[in-house]
């Protein structure tokens, strides 16, 4: 369809009923829906954290923020010779982004730099995971693993993954059939979650200690 004819509340009527857009390329500027028969989840409840990554999340050389820079996560995510984000996608998250249903994770080293992160929208209960990026080992790891710890505390049941790849499947991510997947964004959307309820910690060893009680 024509980006011109996309609209913010067109854009949540579609997440609310399975549906979400693509483009081909980011030069393209038409989007397309996307209905999977299977869907990609991370179960709130298990996520894989392995020895390494445990041992990596411990060390003192890194921070993770929420929103402290939306549109570098969302710059970055898209910044691939090969990219689903085009112009009018991300002109549409930097809207919702505005109206406090798009959100992001970063990861910065002490000195600044951006070195990892993710970002999604956020309905009721539901978190969708839009897209994430590494620029150093493990940068998207360590964004995701805080992101999926703030949420579970936020209130949150849902995070949709939408496909699933190898990466994601290391740490936890599975498919379930379509059926499945609306029954569980039914409910989820309905919830009343708060990603702002809770500050993000900043306790490496209390995130460590959470998340793996869980894997």
């Amino acid at each position: 369809m024509s980006g011109r004819s996309l609209t913010p509340e067109l854009l949540l009527g579609a997440y609310a009923s399975g549906v979400f857009p693509m483009a081909d390329s980011r030069d393209d500027p038409a989007v397309y829906w996307v209905e999977p028969r299977r869907r990609g989840i991370i179960p709130m409840d298990w996520f894989r954290v392995s020895r390494s990554l445990a041992k990596r999340l411990k060390k003192p050389d890194y921070s993770v923020h929420l929103n402290e820079d939306f549109a570098a996560v969302l710059n970055a995510c898209a910044d691939r010779p090969e990219t689903w984000i085009n112009d009018t996608i991300r002109d549409l998250m930097l809207a919702l982004h505005d109206r406090g249903i798009a959100h992001a994770f970063s990861v910065r080293t002490s000195d600044g730099a951006l070195i990892g992160g993710m970002y999604g929208l956020a309905l009721g209960g539901a978190f969708f995971g839009e897209s994430m990026f590494s620029r150093q080992r493990d940068g998207s790891k360590i964004a995701l693993t805080w992101a999926i710890d703030h949420l579970r505390r936020t209130g949150f049941t849902l995070f949709d993954t939408q496909f699933i790849t190898e990466h994601l499947r290391s740490l936890g991510a599975e498919e379930i059939p379509k059926e499945e997947y609306m029954e569980r964004l039914r409910r989820a959307i309905t919830e009343g979650a708060d990603i702002h309820a809770l500050p993000l910690e900043t306790d490496r060893q209390a995130v460590v200690q959470r998340m793996t009680q869980t894997s």
